[in-house]
């Protein structure tokens, strides 16, 4: 997670409180506006986003601009969809973004997602390869 003076830099932010651990404020964007709180600590940095009218909901473009706000560029951060028994919903259209902080995050591989911009027809085959001998499946 960046510093609070380089999450400060966005422009976007109007803090509210300051800790250590954290903070909170409201948060701009073009078509809306809202609670942005932020943490760290328990191995987790944790980043969460309300609007302030409960029709609107912050589109994927929105969370991109708020990982690029809050972390950095060779961050890889989440948004979890838990076990239907884990599920908290304290404030309607939250949504939240995480980070492992004690240990590097599994992600899937890319390829699983699609091809990357100038991957050539072969390394596609090979990332796919390795892919499935990562999880110890036959190609």
């Amino acid at each position: 997670m960046k510093k609070l003076s380089e999450i400060l830099e966005s422009k976007r932010i109007i803090t509210g409180v300051v800790a250590s651990d954290g903070g909170s404020g409201f948060i701009k964007f073009p078509l809306w506006q809202g609670t942005v709180v932020w943490s760290t600590g328990a191995g987790w940095d944790h980043v969460s986003v309300s609007p302030s009218r409960k029709r609107d909901l912050p589109t994927w473009d929105d969370m991109c601009k708020l990982k690029d706000i809050f972390f950095y560029e060779d961050e890889a951060v989440i948004q979890v969809h838990p076990p239907k028994d884990q599920y908290v919903n304290n404030v309607d259209n939250c949504l939240h973004l995480w980070r492992c902080t004690y240990k590097e995050m599994v992600l899937p591989p890319s390829v699983l997602v699609g091809i990357r911009e100038g991957q050539t027809p072969e390394e596609v085959r090979e990332e796919i390869k390795a892919a499935y001998e990562m999880a110890g499946e036959k190609y």
